[in-house]
């Protein structure tokens, strides 16, 4: 697997990472939403940059201009309800994508630490022979990231795939990595160092959906 770390290098980035960790910041949930909208535009970008491009002749006012634009036909698929700001900042650069939604939850058992992911929702264009985007703003143990993948598989099989996360921890890169094919790409913002007992990721910033959106009952 690519897997492309930007918490390697000091960018902007840094900035919108601090402002979603920091507790008192993270309380304003549309500066929350907006900084993963801004950092999937920015993971947006990067990624671009590995695409296919094609010759493409532009008429301007005085003149005919030469260029190149992408190739790849794109579909966006955000795993609800935390991935949707990041789904907006991803779609703000790929505006002509076609797009997928997917609910994936932890459903818990009689211990907390003990969950598996549960799939119920989805909505999914064919992706035979397209450039599958799956994003989820946390990869903590990677489980999701899999569970969604293997719902999407009776859609078609993607040319390729590219997973695009705002912070991970390490365990879920190494598990979703032993997944994949060695051509996928894992876009990542920032990388933490562990999980706890209960499979979050730690410093981390707590629960993504419920600071994007409000707190949800737990049944």
């Amino acid at each position: 697997m690519h897997i492309h770390n930007f918490s390697n290098q000091n960018t902007i980035l840094n900035t919108f990472i601090a402002e979603m960790r920091d507790v008192t910041i993270q309380k304003d949930s549309m500066r929350f939403r907006r900084n993963i909208e801004r950092i999937g535009e920015i993971l947006g970008y990067e990624l671009s940059k590995t695409l296919s491009y094609k010759p493409t002749t532009v008429k301007t006012p005085l003149g005919i201009c030469e260029l190149e634009k992408i190739d790849n036909k794109v579909v966006l698929c955000s795993i609800l309800r935390a991935g949707v700001p990041l789904h907006d900042g991803l779609l703000n650069y790929f505006d002509n994508a076609e797009n997928a939604f997917i609910s994936a939850y932890r459903h818990h058992k009689e211990k907390p630490e003990n969950f598996e992911i549960i799939v119920e929702y989805l909505a999914c264009p064919s992706l035979e022979n397209k450039t599958l985007i799956l994003a989820d703003p946390m990869l903590a143990t990677g489980q999701s990231m899999i569970a969604t993948f293997e719902a999407l598989k009776p859609f078609g099989t993607p040319k390729n795939i590219h997973l695009v996360s705002v912070i991970a921890a390490q365990e879920g890169i190494d598990f979703v990595e032993n997944y994949f094919d060695s051509e996928t790409h894992l876009w990542v913002a920032t990388v933490d160092e562990k999980l706890n007992e209960f499979g979050y990721i730690v410093p981390g910033l707590g629960d993504a959906g419920d600071l994007a959106f409000g707190e949800k009952l737990q049944h």
